[in-house]
């Protein structure tokens, strides 16, 4: 097993122009990190120089152990391997990029989020801003894949290779580009060390028409409402004002772009509400192109990897379900379980109070089972394709006045089925999609069981 001082290399995250980003581990305590090293490509290293990029990097290191804010990345250690530079941060094993389904062909569709979610992140990022700003940071490079997600569901800003303080002149070849395509401001495009703390405005404006839409926005601008119809003009006319070409047209800080953000969202709550004191739920066929969902899902694991994933599990592009289930679910308070009819399939109304590992799964499921939760002592992991019949289509409209059936704590729910070796497959209950995560994060448990 290799190693870069004590700490045990357990897999590569990510790759970029200057380094990569690994999963390591601490010994004995088994506590998971990660590491950046700085390890720049030839071309980068041929037209910035060596000495410029370590100063770079332990720049980066020291903005970001400089600040201490709950949505900003923790820098906890910091050293030299083989000559060069790395540093240590927390690890999370989620990224706002990976919530929204964006790939490497950034232009391609991504999944659209629920109002209240989108507000939960755009705030956070906001937040952090603020304190980045503040400190007279501005970051350049805000973009779905630096936005870490905690367990808990928060948000960290992380990669700050691209960052300057307010002010400083960087001694970079003019024909570098500072940023990511469609997420650079405008200006940022053109003269990089002229930008101001408005340039990140500007990026947050995109990420966030793309939360709301599932497409980059283009200009001239197309109004999110045509994309999205639980957004009215108000939304248009806030991510207008985002994303205008002009700094001095955008929203002045981080500040008051989320005052009006919160305004929006209160509205919004309020139109919500009085839709729903109206509405009286009626039993109604279900929509046109959804599917009953098969009578008996696989209960078997398996392991599949990513190739094969979408066709074996059922799923579209955006690793949803191609065909959702329409059979109202049945709820039962008094032993806090919900049947599914149409799969003789029972469910924990709730599950796991905390998120856990993939490996503590198991003794949480042997648990309910030496306590006869509910009365049975044949509780289990579900599998992917189980966990597919309890999701339903995504809000709209009067879907917002329609109760839960299961309880919200629960988010992100573990599957039986693994991807590799170190990773298995994970279901959003909340979002409505599938992916996978590294065994050693945390997710919560929905035990099931047929009847």
């Amino acid at each position: 097993m290799k190693f870069i001082d004590h700490y045990r290399i357990r897999g590569l995250l990510g790759r970029g122009g200057m380094g990569k980003v690994l999963q390591v581990e601490v010994p004995v305590i088994r506590r998971i990190l990660a590491l950046k090293l700085l390890a720049p490509v030839d071309l980068l290293l041929a037209m910035v120089g060596r000495d410029q990029l370590v100063r770079l990097f332990t720049q980066e290191a020291k903005s970001m152990a400089a600040i201490r804010h709950p949505n900003i990345i923790d820098v906890v250690d910091f050293g030299s391997f083989q000559g060069w530079p790395y540093y240590v941060m927390d690890y999370y094993g989620n990224t706002l990029g990976a919530v929204i389904g964006e790939i490497y062909i950034t232009e391609a569709p991504s999944r659209i989020l629920r109002i209240e979610k989108f507000v939960h992140y755009t705030q956070q990022i906001l937040e952090g801003l603020r304190r980045l700003h503040a400190a007279g940071l501005i970051h350049r490079d805000i973009k779905p894949f630096n936005i870490l997600l905690t367990e808990d569901d928060n948000v960290k800003i992380c990669d700050f290779g691209l960052s300057k303080l307010r002010g400083e002149r960087m001694a970079v070849p003019p024909s570098l580009k500072v940023g990511s395509p469609y997420y650079a401001a405008p200006e940022q495009e053109k003269a990089p060390d002229q930008v101001d703390h408005r340039a990140d405005i500007y990026s947050v404006g995109v990420m966030a028409y793309r939360m709301l839409t599932g497409t980059l926005p283009q200009h001239p601008l197309k109004p999110a409402s045509r994309y999205n119809a639980n957004l009215n003009p108000e939304w248009d006319a806030f991510l207008a004002r985002a994303l205008s070409p002009q700094p001095g047209k955008r929203f002045q800080d981080a500040l008051s772009m989320s005052n009006e953000l919160t305004s929006l969202f209160r509205r919004w709550e309020r139109q919500v509400e009085a839709t729903c004191h109206l509405y009286a739920p009626t039993k109604t066929s279900p929509p046109s192109g959804l599917a009953q969902a098969p009578r008996t899902p696989r209960s078997k694991p398996l392991r599949t990897g990513v190739r094969n994933a979408q066709d074996v599990f059922g799923l579209n592009s955006l690793w949803q379900p191609r065909q959702y289930s329409v059979t109202p679910l049945e709820a039962d308070r008094n032993n806090a379980t919900v049947l599914d009819p149409a799969t003789s399939l029972q469910w924990l109304q709730g599950g796991s109070h905390f998120p856990m590992n993939w490996f503590d799964v198991f003794a949480y499921i042997d648990d309910l089972n030496a306590r006869q939760w509910a009365g049975y002592s044949d509780w289990r992991l579900p599998t992917v394709e189980e966990l597919l019949t309890i999701l339903r289509p995504p809000p709209a409209d009067t879907d917002y006045c329609l109760p839960g059936t299961f309880a919200t704590a629960q988010k992100r729910l573990w599957s039986s089925d693994r991807r590799t070796y170190t990773s298995a497959w994970y279901v959003s209950l909340e979002l409505g999609f599938v992916a996978w995560q590294d065994k050693t994060f945390a997710n919560h448990v929905k035990a099931v069981r047929h009847l």
